[in-house]
């Protein structure tokens, strides 16, 4: 058996367990666990920190940031304007309410790919669309945004002109010295920040 079932099969238990732990509530409609597993498996479901830096830079409407993890940690350090609501708390009516995935793009989001991957993973479980993943978490954002590596001189175009964009995108977010917690899996869930719910244009990653 290949990596990649050890991978699916160990996303399916923490769900099960994530579950098990959520309020007994009404929520969206559950979709099929073969579905959810083909959803699983789509690459699209990614986006990348690039593309989530351009997004802020330009104001996007249409997206909605959630930092997965404790309150704690948010407050260390978080992407501008994204909402804190720790993995636990998710689908609580209290928040699901501050999130339509019918107008917006949510991105999930957490130091690695831990939580945000179980939010995303509960998210499509009840039916919420338009959710997304910001690959590599923070930790990967520190890296590729706020301290860009110079490409080597044989480097494409392509390539130069990301990392162009990087160095710009890291002026925009006053990088240099951030410092993000890398283990997911120490942090609590607690009380979280919340804003009024905007209305927005609709859009996509």
């Amino acid at each position: 058996m290949n990596k990649r079932y050890y991978l699916l099969a160990g996303i399916m238990i923490i769900l099960g367990v994530v579950l098990a732990i959520l309020p007994e509530k009404q929520y969206y409609k559950q979709i099929k666990p073969k579905e959810l597993l083909a959803e699983i498996n789509d690459p699209a479901r990614y986006v990348t920190t690039d593309q989530v830096a351009q997004k802020i830079i330009d104001q996007d409407p249409s997206i909605v940031l959630v930092d997965v993890r404790s309150a704690k940690e948010n407050e260390k350090f978080s992407l501008p304007g994204a909402l804190n609501i720790p993995m636990a708390e998710l689908l609580n009516t209290e928040y699901t309410d501050m999130l339509d995935p019918e107008t917006q793009d949510i991105i999930f989001f957490s130091n690695s790919d831990i939580y945000a991957e179980q939010a995303w993973i509960v998210a499509a479980r009840y039916g919420f669309t338009n959710i997304y993943i910001m690959k590599g978490g923070l930790n990967c954002w520190v890296e590729t945004i706020m301290k860009p590596v110079p490409p080597p001189s044989t480097a494409s175009n392509y390539e130069i002109d990301l990392y162009e964009f990087r160095r710009g995108a890291c002026t925009y977010f006053g990088g240099g010295n951030t410092i993000v917690q890398t283990d997911d899996t120490k942090a609590k869930p607690v009380v979280v920040k919340r804003r009024k719910k905007k209305s927005v244009a609709a859009g996509g990653c």
